[in-house]
């Protein structure tokens, strides 16, 4: 980063007592509105993308504060160590497929956050709102780690799967 951007605030990554669930619902209460304004002003395909790339950004911007606060700096572990700020209050129920120190695979069989996005009228931009943030998380987090996912439960799949790999210097 240049001097003259901001510095990410690790204080900033997550308030301290609010599960990642709620911070999602509150965010998603101010986005509903600019979504339907957009909608309403510029069309659905304007609206969903400028929602997209909102979210993305902050995404980003989210994994660089997390990124600054891992202790030792960013690795796939001290990312696996923040996972339960997702999951918290069953948030997520996951059913891990493999851990090991450059490669952390589970499924996703239950995903209060979709719940929550449709119960709230969102169903059709709940994908915009949290999955489309995973990919970016990494971008922002670290370029080492990387995302595969072929399926959510957010655009009615069963189950999210989930595969992050941690490239190492030798595989680079």
């Amino acid at each position: 980063m240049s001097q003259s951007e901001p510095q990410p605030d690790p204080s900033a990554a997550h308030p301290e007592g609010l599960s990642m669930l709620d911070k999602r619902r509150i965010e998603a209460e101010i986005l509903k509105e600019v979504y339907l304004t957009l909608k309403e002003s510029h069309g659905e395909e304007v609206a969903k993308k400028t929602i997209a790339e909102s979210v993305r950004r902050s995404a980003i911007e989210q994994a660089r504060a997390f990124a600054a606060a891992a202790p030792g700096g960013p690795s796939l572990k001290a990312f696996q160590d923040v996972m339960p700020l997702w999951t918290k209050g069953g948030a997520l129920q996951i059913e891990v497929q493999e851990q090991s120190p450059d490669r952390f695979a589970f499924n996703v069989v239950r995903c209060r956050y979709a719940e929550t996005y449709k119960a709230m009228g969102l169903g059709e931009i709940g994908h915009l709102l949290s999955c489309n943030r995973d990919g970016a998380f990494c971008e922002g987090y670290d370029p080492k780690l990387k995302l595969e996912r072929t399926q959510t439960i957010m655009q009615g799949a069963s189950h999210c799967d989930f595969t992050y790999t941690y490239e190492s210097p030798s595989r680079r």
